[in-house]
């Protein structure tokens, strides 16, 4: 008699996946906020949006993952804080429209599951969501031998917000004169690990649990630093201020995410030494032999967010930024830009 095969010989575990699912579902109900109607395992997601709120309501969505940062989770063998930058990098796209987010969904795959591991991918998802005010609804967990090497998984996000069409955050309000106000990072964020990860493990020869003094931890645990969530500030000045445009400064760095938001006609001077740039990027810069333009294109260089708002507010921003214990300045102005070079000007 010839053995009878299963899908478990095959390398997916239904019973490990079902044990799995039990414990996100208690990680993941703190998130719901009010408006959530299922809870986690259905074969989809119901969400009611409160009509008593807007007028006409626009739904912004967003998706998108942490790159190659999951390659230093790997070889640190921690992934608690993974999920935080998750969260961020799909929340961050929303608010900068000025929508609020509402709910996200994950999607986890994985050539074996392994059940302490993903959790910990979890909960730091759950922690991002609780911190942007959003819900974790769902998501899909892929158990898929072979398709990926032992330990390694691939994460992606997607989130949803709603915002009142007439309060649409677009560019189109920017104007000659603006000020542009840069809301530092906590570090390299989730873009330009590719960069990273070649100069400090393969030209520098570091560790990833070596020690930087100029880091005060180690290069792992720097590159580790989750990316920041805006979502809770950039609602509270949306009360009282009137912005013109925001930036999250992801892949392109500060040159491209700036002239995404502006408007025909216009550019943007950018003064490098308007913030202290954080050691972890000057050491890059210096290990490899970066040269400026290309950290400008390549990493946020210490500012994660960027905001345009006319002039006469700037200062009432900033002090409001501070009490919202952002670190801020204004680095920057609109000018009238009405050749086809450059619209973002770093100097």
């Amino acid at each position: 008699m010839k053995k009878k095969i299963t899908y478990k010989d095959a390398g997916v575990d239904i019973d490990a996946a079902d044990e799995f699912i039990d414990s996100v579902k208690r990680i993941v109900k703190p998130t719901f906020r009010p408006e959530v109607l299922t809870g986690i395992g259905g074969f989809g997601s119901q969400f009611a949006l409160n009509m008593q709120k807007y007028k006409e309501p626009v739904l912004v969505s967003s998706t998108d993952g942490v790159g190659t940062k999951l390659r230093v989770a790997f070889m640190m063998n921690r992934h608690d804080t993974i999920g935080i930058d998750l969260v961020a990098m799909c929340v961050n796209d929303v608010i900068v429209q000025g929508a609020e987010p509402l709910f996200m969904l994950d999607y986890l795959a994985t050539g074996r599951l392994d059940k302490a591991v993903l959790v910990d991918v979890v909960q730091g998802i759950a922690k991002g969501c609780e911190e942007a005010g959003c819900s974790l609804v769902g998501g899909e967990t892929a158990e898929m031998p072979s398709f990926y090497a032992d330990g390694e998984y691939d994460v992606a996000g997607f989130a949803v917000g709603a915002v009142e069409r007439e309060k649409i955050i677009d560019g189109s309000a920017v104007a000659v004169g603006d000020a542009v106000i840069g809301i530092a990072s906590s570090g390299v964020h989730s873009n330009g690990l590719s960069l990273a990860r070649k100069v400090a493990f393969d030209i520098k020869g570091l560790a990833p649990r070596d020690h930087i003094d100029e880091l005060g931890c180690s290069i792992g645990e720097e590159l580790l630093r989750p990316t920041r969530i805006y979502v809770k500030t950039v609602m509270n000045l949306m009360r009282d201020f009137s912005i013109h445009a925001i930036a999250h400064i992801t892949g392109g760095g500060l040159v491209d995410n700036i002239a995404r938001v502006l408007p025909k006609g216009c550019g943007v001077t950018i003064a490098m030494n308007s913030w202290k740039v954080p050691p972890i990027f000057q050491l890059l810069q210096q290990w490899g032999g970066i040269e400026m333009p290309e950290m400008h294109r390549t990493f946020n260089c210490g500012i994660g967010l960027v905001l345009i708002a006319g002039a006469a507010e700037a200062e009432d921003i900033l002090i409001r930024l501070r009490g919202l214990n952002e670190e801020a300045c204004v680095i920057g102005t609109v000018e009238s830009r009405k050749d086809r070079g450059t619209r973002v000007v770093i100097t």
